[in-house]
């Protein structure tokens, strides 16, 4: 699938599994740290809406804008943050790079890359948005 030419219509249909949609004040910016700090690449990235890559998984990033009629919206806190208690695991990520790439590009980290007796190292880096990105490998 061509996702820069791809019709709203042809891709909302072709979504399966579980979907991830993301609400941020500044999807440019969001969109910037994520391909800079993760290697994400972007597609159909807009003020509105960009269509993101991470591997072979595909996801959004919305404004808030795009959310007017949206039950969603109502629930949004004025400040952030606004991913609590969500985690996005990146798998394919070297913690130890991202983390050093973290701060310069926008993110807090809240734990640096730790060795975890579940098998991987991870660290968790806080975007703008309040979402908590770990960015994981095997030991």
């Amino acid at each position: 699938m061509d996702y820069e030419t791809v019709s709203a219509g042809a891709f909302g249909a072709s979504l399966r599994g579980i979907g991830l949609n993301l609400l941020t004040r500044d999807v440019r910016r969001m969109v910037t740290q994520l391909c800079t700090v993760f290697g994400m690449t972007a597609h159909r990235l807009s003020d509105d809406f960009a269509i993101l890559r991470y591997g072979d998984q595909v996801f959004q990033v919305h404004s808030d804008a795009t959310y007017g009629s949206n039950p969603l919206l109502g629930l949004l806190p004025e400040l952030p943050p606004r991913g609590a208690g969500l985690e996005i695991r990146l798998y394919d990520t070297d913690p130890d790079r991202a983390a050093e790439m973290a701060e310069e590009n926008g993110f807090t980290v809240l734990q640096p890359p730790t060795d975890k007796p579940h098998g991987l190292r991870e660290c968790y880096l806080l975007c703008a948005d309040g979402y908590a990105w770990v960015p994981s490998r095997p030991l």
